[in-house]
């Protein structure tokens, strides 16, 4: 009796010596060693997205984690935001660079055919997902790149495909209205993407059908402006739709800016519930006026930057920042600038404050398509 009461106690010991050393040196099962897996999750979940594919070759319980998504989940809980900026300047593919970390990143092939390759495409970010809408040799296509799988898939279609449309999005949504069919029909339809289901919803049609519009969200509500209902009429008055009501309403004299049908669709960002435009033909930017329905002058462009009527170069929000994203020739060659400005910051003697944060040598000085994520 007394030999087994020994060997208890030497046991438990055993155990308390054992778990003694496990909280100096870190158990070889935790994710950081030394501290408790809910707390080092909260630490985890401050990594930079762009720092993923690194730390996902640390170990197979991090490439889980990383898989699961669940770090996506907690960044959420903790009102972490990153922003990532997608484009694509030459077929070769796309590239995603992070303001924050000023790093480039190219991101996999697509596996599509080659004409979705090579044919006119327009994009969209949706939560963490990057939707990219464009023509196969038959019908339209849409391909998705998720940040959590790090890899693309054919996502499901619309219920009426199209081109040339508006969109925006909000959170885990979007909406797209607006366009052409494979017909050449101008669309007044519109609809609605979920990004946890991947379904399409269609939505009231707008007042006017368009194409070659563009959209955004402002104050929780989807805007349509500028555009053509017609090869040879464009529309002035801008549309907005009400989430909860699901109605449209016009609004007179918008965009009063005339399309032409080899311009490009309206440039447009929101930044903290305000809109701007950049005005190509005078290389402008200009913010809306919504208790006066106007538009005033902020200030120019960055020097050098130029685009053909429009297309060439994007104008996208980020945070609190407005970026212009050009192409640029110089004595190292050809290659990308991203320019930001704070309209926080304000104008001088109509010079806007921009800051070139980010230069991508060796690419393609024509940026076809840009999508900018924050999640």
């Amino acid at each position: 009796m007394a030999a087994e009461e020994q060997s208890q106690v030497s046991a438990s010991a055993s155990v308390v010596e054992n778990d003694a050393q496990r909280l100096r040196l870190g158990s070889s099962d935790s994710l950081l060693p030394g501290l408790i897996d809910d707390v080092a999750l909260n630490c985890l979940a401050w990594v930079p997205r762009t720092d993923y594919p690194s730390l996902s070759c640390v170990s197979k319980k991090y490439n889980n984690l990383i898989k699961s998504g669940h770090l996506f989940g907690l960044r959420k809980e903790l009102g972490i935001v990153e922003y990532l900026v997608f484009m694509v300047c030459d077929p070769r593919g796309w590239l995603m660079f992070s303001p924050t970390k000023k790093k480039w990143m190219v991101l996999p092939k697509m596996p599509c055919d080659e004409c979705f390759n090579h044919a006119d495409k327009e994009s969209l970010a949706v939560d963490d997902e990057l939707l990219v809408f464009g023509r196969e040799l038959f019908q339209f296509a849409i391909w998705k790149y998720g940040l959590r799988s790090r890899r693309w898939v054919k996502c499901e279609g619309m219920h009426r495909p199209r081109c040339l449309f508006a969109s925006g999005s909000l959170g885990g949504i979007a909406i797209v209205a607006g366009g052409t069919d494979m017909n050449g029909n101008i669309l007044a339809s519109a609809e609605l993407y979920d990004s946890s289901s991947g379904r399409w919803e269609m939505l009231p049609n707008m007042h006017s059908p368009r194409r070659l519009c563009s959209g955004f969200f402002m104050d929780g509500r989807f805007y349509v402006v500028g555009g053509m209902s017609s090869p040879n009429v464009s529309v002035t008055c801008g549309e907005e739709f009400d989430l909860e009501t699901r109605k449209w309403r016009k609004i007179e004299g918008m965009y009063p800016n005339v399309n032409r049908a080899a311009q490009a669709p309206p440039l447009v960002v929101v930044v903290n519930n305000e809109l701007f435009t950049l005005e190509y033909l005078t290389n402008m930017v200009k913010r809306y006026d919504k208790e006066r329905n106007k538009w005033e002058v902020m200030g120019r462009l960055p020097p050098m930057v130029d685009s053909s009527n429009g297309w060439g170069l994007a104008f996208k929000p980020c945070g609190d920042q407005l970026l212009v994203v050009c192409g640029q020739r110089g004595s190292n060659g050809e290659g990308v600038v991203v320019n930001a400005w704070c309209p926080k910051t304000g104008a001088r003697d109509g010079n806007l404050d921009w800051k070139v944060i980010g230069v991508k040598e060796n690419v393609g000085v024509f940026v076809y398509n840009c999508a900018v994520m924050g999640c």
